[in-house]
């Protein structure tokens, strides 16, 4: 699929780039010394590790479902934003390592202006990249791409943050300013894993889609559903970037096998207009049947 292809490609990218950014973030910590800069390149660490991942999981998310796998394996994307929430928790450790004996024996930074300027383009470069990664997350419905993205973007944050500290440790000459600082980066780093994590999970918990999406599918499914008599025991969930739609189609009992076919068949495109590569089972009910739900009406425009 073209999609996939394209979040693919994206995934490589970010290799080489969160290398890149790796490299000057370092370079900006050996030019002054400072720990809180230190912290910033830190977290970087786990961004290459985090795009690697990526890369690797979305290649064996894209795989076609098999035997063993007979829905897909769109999951796999949600372990790769829980590896990734793992790794920040883990780089939030190691700075918090790094910073408390600094408290003690705090210390101004070296050639300040040549750090800050590289770490300010390190930030500018994630910034960019973070922002194309949410985007394409969205467009791919790719958890690995959007973990990645809003992680980088956290990036951004914790980034801008110790370039305001770092000038404000200088103009005043408080070095345990340095420090400190680090601190509070490895807490908003490790909320940001916290977030990460959770949101993988509750995408490993069969979530349904967006209220919006929702909403999109029921006025297709009262629009196109002509010809039976009513739907119910609408469910969605997500799979990474599968969407998985089931309904309850209700017909009247004399109608042919044909005709319900022909409908299902035009619910099933038309559902797909709005939702590209949706897997979609409808089942279908003569009049009469006994409902498990409630039944709703295709007039009422699909209201519980």
């Amino acid at each position: 699929m073209q999609e996939v292809s394209a979040a693919q490609r994206l995934a490589f990218w970010g290799i080489p780039i969160a290398v890149a950014v790796l490299g000057l973030k370092m370079l900006a910590w050996w030019l002054t010394g400072s720990v809180a800069l230190l912290s910033d390149g830190l977290e970087s660490i786990v961004n290459v590790v985090a795009a690697i991942v990526a890369f690797v999981v979305i290649g064996y998310a894209a795989k076609p479902a098999d035997a063993s796998h007979p829905f897909g394996h769109h999951k796999a994307e949600y372990f790769s934003a829980v590896v990734e929430g793992v790794l920040i928790v883990v780089a939030a450790l190691l700075i918090v390592s790094e910073a408390v004996p600094a408290i003690l024996s705090p210390r101004l930074p070296e050639t300040p202006v040549l750090g800050l300027a590289i770490n300010l383009l390190a930030g500018i470069i994630n910034a960019i990249w973070a922002y194309a990664l949410i985007r394409a997350g969205r467009t791919y419905r790719s958890p690995a791409l959007s973990a990645d993205g809003h992680h980088i973007m956290s990036d951004v944050v914790t980034s801008a943050g110790v370039l305001v500290g770092l000038v404000l440790a200088i103009v005043s000459g408080y070095a345990v300013l340095d420090p400190l600082l680090a601190v509070v980066v490895a807490c908003n780093i490790l909320y940001q894993g916290w977030k990460v994590i959770a949101r993988s999970i509750d995408g490993l918990m069969d979530r349904a889609v967006s209220a919006e999406e929702e909403a999109a599918i029921k006025q297709v499914i009262a629009t196109h559903a002509n010809g039976s008599l009513g739907v119910h025991d609408l469910k969605t969930r997500q799979a990474g970037p599968a969407i998985f739609v089931e309904f309850h189609m209700v017909v009247p009992a004399t109608m042919p096998v044909g005709d319900a076919h022909d409908i299902c068949d035009r619910l099933e495109d038309s559902i797909r207009e709005v939702n590209r590569g949706a897997k979609i089972t409808i089942h279908v009910e003569p009049e009469g049947e006994k409902a498990h739900g409630i039944r709703v009406k295709v007039v009422e425009g699909m209201k519980k």
